[in-house]
């Protein structure tokens, strides 16, 4: 959303009720808060669903191909109402969202100072906060890439500021997101550790989650990264896609580093900060992937042992390098992704059977609903508890059951044996 978009293609919305869906990644999240803000200013009414609302925005992903026939779908189905949409579909493959309807294109959201002024004004238990737009990668699968374009950092001074009023407005949990989070300042002299140093001077009861790292941009500032994560503001939780364990295929996904690099970046995480939770992404299927490819994935995953693991069948994305290339047929790939799930399933039983019963001090970062929290332990291990307690409470939880990805707790009025269950990693 740039200023003249602030006055200009959004003024015929101006006192109208508007649903905004909002579709992908946390960054598209944070795109519509900004737009949400934008059409408040104009006088708009905001309204959850699509059958209430006068008008409605679509902010869309595109990342894989079920997601883009999703995105068809439901821009088909607004096709007779007044229909706004943004986001990375609307970027790079308008034609395809021209075939299903013809709505008004809105560029995604900017950090234009008059739209965001007022950041303060829309409550969220869950802040969100963008570290910048596009990256320095050269992924030869990610249509992101093509849509969001170089790297472009915001300034460490506004993101401080964004941090602080999303704390003043009452949120106990701060996302920071970007295509890549540690490529962060690269253009523009800062750098990601320095950052989250002085998010630990900041005052209040809060936690930052720090969202995807590119092994690439993690190894230049590894060792002053690891010992950021020490500040109190920040949960123990980092999120590096491996993609793959096989060197030959991340070689052809052009994505700069090697199965060694990130057991050496697992490694130094687990050594500054032993605790930590470490979350990791698949691609199976990657054009050329063979049955060595995948046994190297796996044997990867093993020495990790990250505590999730986001897979994803590969499916080309029109205007990049490897759509050129063939890839395995779906009945491959869904074997292999089965096997992996597999395998990913056994790791959190691993990782989780130990934590049944065990005590940790949390803190309330949502509703889920009514008599219903969600708490974080400080390595943001997520435990659900039956109370009504406000956001921002902090207490201890005892551990009862485990849900895979997800736990079961109690509040419990005493202290030990408190704290993590720490584990060997033998890297």
């Amino acid at each position: 959303m740039t200023d003249g978009d602030c006055s200009g293609q959004l003024r015929d919305l101006s006192g109208k009720k508007v649903a905004i869906l909002t579709f992908g990644c946390t960054f598209n999240q944070g795109d519509s808060r900004v737009l949400e803000r934008v059409l408040i200013g104009l006088g708009c009414n905001m309204v959850s669903s699509p059958d209430d609302a006068d008008a409605v925005v679509v902010n869309t992903c595109t990342v894989v191909g079920a997601t883009e026939r999703k995105m068809l779908r439901v821009l088909r189905s607004f096709r007779e109402r007044p229909l706004y949409v943004t986001g990375c579909m609307a970027l790079v493959q308008r034609e395809k969202i021209l075939s299903v309807c013809n709505p008004v294109f809105l560029s995604p959201g900017s950090r234009a100072g008059a739209c965001r002024k007022d950041s303060t004004a829309l409550r969220y238990d869950v802040g969100i906060v963008q570290l910048g737009t596009g990256c320095p990668g050269s992924c030869t699968y990610c249509i992101t890439r093509l849509a969001r374009g170089p790297l472009k950092s915001y300034s460490g001074n506004g993101i401080l500021e964004e941090i602080r009023a999303a704390v003043r407005s009452g949120a106990a949990e701060v996302r920071l997101t970007a295509q890549d989070c540690s490529a962060w300042g690269q253009d523009t002299g800062e750098s990601l550790p320095a950052l989250l140093n002085r998010i630990g001077e900041i005052p209040g009861t809060f936690r930052i989650r720090l969202g995807m790292m590119n092994p690439a941009t993690v190894l230049p500032i590894l060792d002053h990264l690891t010992e950021s994560f020490a500040n109190r503001n920040l949960f123990r939780f980092a999120h590096i896609p491996a993609q793959s364990g096989s060197d030959r295929i991340l070689r052809k996904m052009g994505r700069r580093y090697t199965a060694d690099d990130m057991i050496g970046i697992a490694r130094a995480f687990r050594k500054r900060n032993p605790d930590i939770t470490i979350a990791t992404d698949i691609i199976v299927g990657f054009p050329g992937e063979e049955e060595e490819d995948v046994q190297a994935t796996l044997d990867l995953l093993g020495r990790m042992l990250p505590a999730k693991i986001n897979i994803t069948r590969y499916s080309p994305r029109p205007g990049t390098p490897a759509a050129a290339l063939k890839a395995p047929v779906d009945r491959v790939k869904k074997d292999r992704s089965r096997l992996i799930q597999r395998h990913a399933t056994e790791i959190y039983r691993q990782l989780n059977r130990p934590l049944i019963g065990s005590y940790h001090p949390v803190l309330v970062t949502e509703r889920i609903k009514p008599g219903t929290v969600l708490a974080r332990t400080d390595t943001y291990t997520g435990i659900v508890l039956n109370h009504d307690f406000p956001v921002g409470s902090e207490l201890t939880a005892r551990i009862t059951e485990d849900r895979t990805f997800f736990f079961f707790g109690e509040p419990s009025g005493r202290s030990g044996p408190a704290g993590p269950v720490l584990l060997t990693f033998h890297l």
